[in-house]
């Protein structure tokens, strides 16, 4: 596979890897988000561990995992102001003769109905199909997350399955849709 540097910019956002001098942007973008809105925000998060000493081993494991092919994160920053409003991944589930991968999105909670997840996930699949030549990408969703459906949906993803079973999450075995999207640009 070529090398490549991840980046996109689109009107409002610059998608990127995270780099250390990152830390303290995205330090304030966890230690400032709100209460839990619902049952996958993670909400407000006790940042005490998350030193940058922490920060910058973190985005070193992202590095050596982007070198292997098996996990590209990178953050989503604001263009006007550089705050770090949250992050896309990408997984890849195996290449060969499939070029297929699992896409996973956040956004701050302090941040939400601004249009940013939406926004990303398109530029991310985008960046993802072209610089990294998948073919397939899905989402992987709970089935009970309205917000996460309604963007795949906005986004360019169709509905494909449920998975029954088919991750394990608090203590149990979970069913999850998966919307998927296909490079129309590779044969």
């Amino acid at each position: 596979m070529k090398k490549t540097t991840l980046f996109i910019e689109t009107d409002r956002l610059i998608i990127r890897p995270f780099q250390k001098e990152d830390y303290a942007n995205w330090y304030e973008g966890f230690d400032n988000r709100l209460p839990s809105q619902y049952s996958y925000d993670d909400g407000h998060s006790d940042m005490a561990t998350s030193t940058k000493e922490w920060f910058i081993n973190w985005i070193d494991g992202f590095q050596q995992a982007t070198e292997r092919d098996e996990m590209y994160i990178l953050g989503v920053f604001r263009k006007e102001d550089g705050v770090n409003v949250g992050k896309v991944e990408l997984i890849t589930i195996l290449r060969m003769d499939y070029q297929w991968a699992m896409m996973g999105y956040s956004i701050h909670n302090q941040f939400w109905k601004n249009g940013y997840g939406l926004e990303s996930v398109i530029a991310a699949t985008a960046l993802f199909f072209s610089e990294l030549n998948f073919h397939r990408i899905e989402l992987h969703i709970n089935t009970d997350n309205e917000p996460s459906k309604k963007l795949a949906e906005r986004a360019g993803f169709t509905f494909e399955c449920l998975r029954e079973r088919f991750s394990f999450e608090n203590n149990e075995w979970t069913d999850f849709l998966i919307y998927s999207h296909i490079n129309e640009s590779i044969s």
